[in-house]
């Protein structure tokens, strides 16, 4: 029971790093953009400045969100070997929804 519990847990971890990730990323993409067009209409010097520094924040942060998304994920992968190896009934909705969303994360770590 107790190992079902922590799967859960380890579950939601794993999907809120994984909004978080697609939420920074986003927010970089918007960034970069509004750099472009800072750029490219010839505004004030010091304002590109520090709009490229946003830029370069935002970078930094979905880095620290992968790492930790990565770390997620491998914590997650041994609590489903360990659910697997402790589950007797079979498959229950939690192992599931574990491997399901394994499946979904594991492509951002592969390129």
């Amino acid at each position: 029971m107790a190992t079902m519990k922590n799967l859960k847990i380890k579950t939601g971890v794993c999907k809120r790093l994984m909004k978080e990730l697609q939420s920074y990323q986003s927010e970089a993409d918007k960034e970069c953009i509004k750099a472009k067009n800072m750029r490219r209409s010839h505004a004030d010097p010091f304002d590109i400045k520090q709009q490229e520094h946003v830029v370069a924040e935002s970078c930094l942060t979905i880095s620290n969100c992968r790492k930790r998304l990565e770390t997620a994920l491998a914590t997650l992968e041994a609590a489903v070997v360990d659910a697997e190896a402790q589950s007797t009934a079979g498959e229950s909705e939690e192992l599931s929804a574990a491997s399901e969303l394994i499946a979904q994360v594991k492509p951002l770590f592969i390129a």
